[in-house]
């Protein structure tokens, strides 16, 4: 998605340890003019794949799906990182790592809200090795649910989450995939093939 590339280039930060930081427009504050582009992108690649139900991670997935869900007109449900005390009934819970913290912590979901019923859309805002998604997908095979697709608005392509999912057989799109980043800040995006 050019809109987003030209958005990464220009506010994007580069810092060391291939971290780029895109929380001026992305997951701190937000441009909700570049979500709602976002939303619609996902909404045109997967209108025909019969979705009843976006899920995503907390918190920076959060907007783009609801985003998102307002063009499929379905509900949003995020796994959450901590297991909050108002939390009822039964619960589905996977153990996640994650790169940006360096650290693990267990996702938990009500059951209620995903069924065998539902066809899921899951979305997050990037992708690195994989791992916040690989808990996404545990959550959904535990509640019998099928995936659908799977959304990620930045893939960093040069680590392996993106293609072992693909390998998978997972119906993969990332609107824009980093294939390098160099330490004078030059972002190198890989071509995209049209969906």
């Amino acid at each position: 998605m050019k809109l987003l590339e030209e958005r990464i280039v220009k506010d994007g930060q580069v810092r060391p340890g291939n971290i780029l930081k895109v929380d001026a427009f992305l997951n701190h504050q937000l441009d909700v003019n570049l979500l709602d582009e976002i939303g619609k992108e996902f909404y045109r690649i997967y209108k025909d794949d019969g979705i009843n139900k976006i899920l995503t991670i907390e918190a920076s997935g959060i907007a783009i799906a609801c985003m998102t869900a307002r063009y499929f007109n379905v509900p949003v449900v995020f796994a959450k990182k901590a297991k909050s005390r108002n939390l009822d009934g039964e619960v589905l819970t996977s153990t996640v790592h994650s790169f940006t913290y360096g650290k693990e912590y267990d996702i938990t979901l009500a059951k209620k809200f995903l069924s065998p019923e539902d066809k899921v859309l899951i979305l997050d805002d990037f992708m690195a090795v994989g791992k916040a998604m690989h808990g996404l997908l545990d959550v959904c095979q535990q509640a019998g649910a099928c995936v659908g697709g799977i959304g990620i608005a930045i893939e960093k392509g040069f680590q392996s989450g993106g293609d072992s999912l693909r390998a998978a057989g997972y119906k993969l799109t990332s609107l824009a995939i980093i294939d390098g980043m160099d330490d004078d800040g030059t972002i190198h995006f890989r071509p995209q093939e049209e969906v």
